[in-house]
């Protein structure tokens, strides 16, 4: 019944475009709803070949192809250079934004502006995870028993901005990590830590980039197996 609905549906559309071209089709409502298909079929496509000819062939093109599909939008990649710093905009925020800076100018300065946005995406990794705090302040300054996760926040030495134009890249560059730039250089990394120290913990987690001085990881997918 479906499938005839439909066929009638759309010849019926055809026959309107027509202006001039009339049908009158009925549908068995029987258990057979084919019982008054062969009386009417001869009538049906004699006004079917009727419509398709006083149609225009462009418009009937037009009805008969369907719509093409929409294309995925693609996130363009970040150069991460001198370029890309220098096209954004003069940063700014409130103390959520000044943690990340900071964090970012004291743990990898020295790691240039791909470094820092790879620190920058396991700060933000780490936000969104259940297992660290939810804010940037919160996992930037947490700490316990066995020390701080980011060691310049007690060191005991004082917090102090001494390079003007490395503070101004760590600014930008937590800026645009904070307004959306992808996460796309450490593959969702939670942890990191320079290859003069190889910490216990990262026998167990899956490692998935070195950039500059730092290799990143994160931790392993838990099953039900394991």
């Amino acid at each position: 019944m479906s499938v005839l609905k439909c066929w009638t549906g759309g010849m019926a559309m055809l026959l309107a475009l027509t202006g001039g071209v009339h049908a009158e089709m009925t549908v068995s409502q029987s258990n057979d709803p084919t019982a008054a298909l062969g009386v009417n079929l001869s009538t049906l496509l004699g006004q079917e070949r009727a419509a398709l000819g006083a149609v225009d062939g462009e418009r009937l093109e037009a009805i008969v192809t369907p719509p093409k599909p929409k294309a995925k939008a693609r996130t363009a990649a970040i150069s991460y250079d001198a370029d890309w710093l220098a096209s954004q905009p003069a940063p700014k925020g409130g103390p959520e934004f000044e943690c990340l800076a900071t964090a970012l100018y004291f743990e990898a300065r020295g790691e240039g502006i791909k470094g820092q946005a790879a620190v920058a995406e396991v700060i933000l990794n780490r936000v969104e995870s259940k297992s660290f705090p939810r804010t940037i302040c919160g996992v930037v300054n947490q700490g316990n028993a066995n020390g701080c996760q980011f060691s310049y926040t007690c060191d005991g030495r004082p917090e102090r901005i001494s390079e003007k134009r490395a503070w101004k890249t760590a600014r930008k560059v937590a800026r645009a990590m904070m307004d959306g730039a992808p996460r796309q250089l450490t593959d969702g990394a939670t942890y990191f830590h320079t290859p003069s120290v190889r910490p216990s913990w990262s026998k167990k987690f899956d490692r998935t980039a070195m950039i500059g001085s730092h290799i990143f990881y994160r931790a392993p997918v838990r099953t039900a197996l394991n």
